[in-house]
């Protein structure tokens, strides 16, 4: 009966420890991170391959040709965005990791006033500075989803003109990277519906997979914006949380201290009245 009793004392005393740690959790921080790494996830992994599809389809189709030189052609300015990728994956993920220690620690120090966690200016300081960051950052994600909307234009573009030859026989429409800034204007790299690369490369899946995936990266991009208003929203109230706990610990440090200087107070008088009748 006694082990009955001590092993069913054990599984209460894990069944609360768990949903003690289980509350501990800051659910809105750490739906905010999945949001983040699953939109940085697409933009940088669909966006790496829809920078490859293209490089394919300027050799390939437009046979644009790598400058030999050490120039700022679009296969360099390619290869710099597919780094700055690396970069933002790289980046993000750490930030990520940051936010979510940040949405810990500050959970703790509201739910734990009094006990191991103590709010202090440094505390207030880091939420403010995370709040500041996380701004920036979604502007400049907002930035990155306006340049992403760029290659989804010309692709649709590109579709459109190869869905028109499709259903409008003897229409005569061509494409002509230089009007997008590809190649200089002195190169010609002109593709008429005529020719048979034209065809090759509206019914090729380079074309299609390429402007799907620029699509999707379009798509991460905007998911990591609303990663970042949903990061100001909950780093807004953390700090707000925390300022008001801190004037409440404030005002309970002012109050003990005042019922300690009138518990001495009272105490000095009780000795003195002791003294003076003996």
């Amino acid at each position: 009966m006694e082990e009955d009793m001590d092993e069913g004392q054990t599984q209460k005393g894990c069944l609360e420890c768990c949903i003690k740690c289980l509350g501990g959790i800051p659910y809105p921080s750490l739906i905010a991170t999945i949001l983040l790494y699953a939109g940085v996830a697409l933009f940088c992994g669909c966006g790496h391959e829809a920078l490859t599809g293209t490089v394919t389809i300027l050799q390939d189709y437009f046979e644009v040709v790598r400058s030999p030189v050490d120039s700022l052609d679009v296969f360099t300015m390619i290869d710099i965005i597919k780094y700055v990728i690396y970069g933002i994956a790289s980046a993000f993920f750490v930030y990520g990791i940051l936010l979510m220690v940040e949405g810990f620690f500050t959970s703790g120090a509201i739910k734990d006033l009094y006990g191991d966690f103590k709010i202090t200016t440094c505390g207030r300081c880091v939420s403010a500075w995370f709040i500041m960051l996380t701004y920036i950052f979604m502007l400049a994600w907002l930035g990155v989803t306006a340049f992403t909307s760029i290659p989804v234009f010309i692709y649709f573009n590109i579709w459109n003109i190869c869905q028109n030859t499709t259903v409008l026989e003897g229409t005569s429409l061509c494409l002509d990277p230089r009007q997008y800034g590809i190649v200089p204007i002195a190169e010609a790299r002109t593709m008429c519906t005529g020719s048979e690369k034209f065809y090759r490369m509206c019914e090729s899946n380079e074309l299609d997979m390429t402007f799907h995936l620029f699509i999707c990266a379009l798509a991460g991009a905007g998911a990591a914006v609303i990663a970042m208003i949903h990061y100001l929203m909950v780093l807004s109230a953390n700090w707000a949380y925390v300022k008001d706990a801190c004037r409440m610990q404030k005002y309970e440090d002012i109050k003990s201290k005042e019922e300690q200087e009138l518990h001495d107070i009272h105490s000095t008088r009780s000795k003195e009245r002791l003294n003076a009748y003996t």
